[in-house]
């Protein structure tokens, strides 16, 4: 139970911020997207990392405050986080943030998503926007989580239990 009020948090503190971006062509870059996906990728994993940036994302969406380009540049990059962190246990896991959501979010949106919107946009394009946003995004997250170290054992903050910790 835990864990899901941590991917709350999480997604809140993301649609909280989201009045800090900018708009770029028919996307808007997001820094602090990425600093909360990062550190939810340490703290919940990648599943649960990015439902959190899922509901991020729709609410955003609804509010106004993002695009549909919200899912294919956010989602991908917390779960690319969390299974790199998962394999080596390193804060620095987190710098492949924008590995996922570079390439992978950038060939969701120009392939998948901008055809089915009726949006224009090319793989360089966003894939320039996205990197744009998620590289400083994804280095002050991970500042964010060596500061958070030194206060709290951020996997067992989430995941309280042997169950939750091995989903985690």
């Amino acid at each position: 139970m835990k864990i899901l009020s941590f991917t709350a948090l999480f997604a809140a503190v993301a649609v909280l911020v989201s009045g800090l971006s900018l708009p770029v062509g028919p996307a808007r870059v997001f820094p602090f997207q990425h600093t909360v996906n990062v550190v939810a990728a340490i703290m919940l994993g990648p599943w649960y990392g990015a439902l959190s940036a899922s509901i991020a994302g729709i609410i955003r969406i609804m509010l106004g405050t993002g695009t549909i380009f919200a899912l294919p540049g956010g989602i991908p990059g917390v779960f690319v986080a969390g299974l790199f962190y998962r394999m080596v246990k390193n804060d620095w896991a987190t710098l492949t943030e924008p590995l996922g959501t570079g390439p992978i979010g950038a060939t969701l949106s120009a392939f998948l998503v901008a055809p089915l919107v009726g949006a224009t946009g090319t793989f360089v394009f966003f894939q320039t926007a996205f990197l744009a946003s998620s590289i400083p995004g994804s280095i002050v997250g991970l500042l964010l989580v060596r500061i958070l170290r030194r206060w709290a054992d951020l996997e067992e903050l989430a995941c309280s239990g042997k169950e939750e910790l091995d989903r985690c």
